[in-house]
């Protein structure tokens, strides 16, 4: 598997001289931003494949970062922080983080996470290329060759990783999943933060394809194992 370009945007030194240090010492390629701004002049002038991401940036604010980047790209982007609360995370997510890394992390979780991000950019590329094979069920529908998804016939506006979670359900619909199982095969682990990440992109999910969250249509929550997509039948 090619090693991607990674952007290291990250204004306190000895953190970025790790994770620099880590990712030369696995082969990867990557550039480096100080501040707000020059991660979006980096990303538009190099287009990397994968950012890195602070939030607490001297000049602006890293959400505010992501919400510049997703006016014209969906690279993946996961979030390094030490904001450990669920509202920190939320905010980013919904601005269109893909994942999100508390500080402080470990080497081992860091590259874990960019070989399950290399996967699903492998996995997205394959679905782009396999056809045009759509799912459907009830008023929602996934196109999976465009990558889109469907409510009622108007687009979900979902970030990649929302995508990816309810591309998962899909392909097992019916069938209840379980934590591990989920973030297995999005994340590649089941550490304890995985485990609280889920929940909160599944929060942000529900919030963009439910009408009623308190009474899901299409998300099941099996309280203390897992998630399931219910087939809806067309009335």
């Amino acid at each position: 598997m090619n090693k991607p370009l990674v952007l290291v945007v990250e204004d306190d030194l000895p953190i970025q001289n790790l994770i620099t240090t880590t990712l030369r010492a696995h082969e990867y390629h990557f550039l480096t931003a100080n501040t707000g701004e020059e991660a979006i002049m980096e990303t538009a002038s190099h287009n990397p494949e994968i950012v890195l991401l602070d939030l607490g940036l001297p000049d602006l604010d890293g959400v505010e970062v992501i919400r510049r980047i997703r006016t014209w790209s969906n690279l993946p982007i996961i979030v390094i922080s030490a904001r450990s609360e669920d509202t920190d995370k939320i905010d980013a997510l919904d601005a269109g983080a893909d994942d999100y890394l508390t500080k402080p992390f470990s080497v081992e979780e860091l590259l874990a996470r960019l070989r399950v991000t290399q996967r699903r950019l492998a996995v997205m590329m394959s679905e782009t290329l396999a056809g045009d094979a759509v799912f459907s069920n009830g008023k929602l529908k996934i196109d999976y060759a465009a990558g889109c998804a469907y409510l009622k016939e108007e687009e979900l506006h979902l970030t990649p990783i929302e995508y990816k979670l309810l591309v998962l359900l899909a392909q097992n619909v019916g069938k209840v999943l379980t934590h591990k199982y989920i973030t297995l095969h999005i994340w590649g682990s089941s550490w304890d933060n995985d485990v609280s990440s889920l929940r909160v992109f599944m929060a942000t999910l529900r919030k963009k394809l439910e009408n009623e969250p308190d009474s899901p249509q299409y998300i099941q929550t099996h309280i203390g194992i897992g998630y399931r997509m219910l087939r809806v039948v067309n009335k």
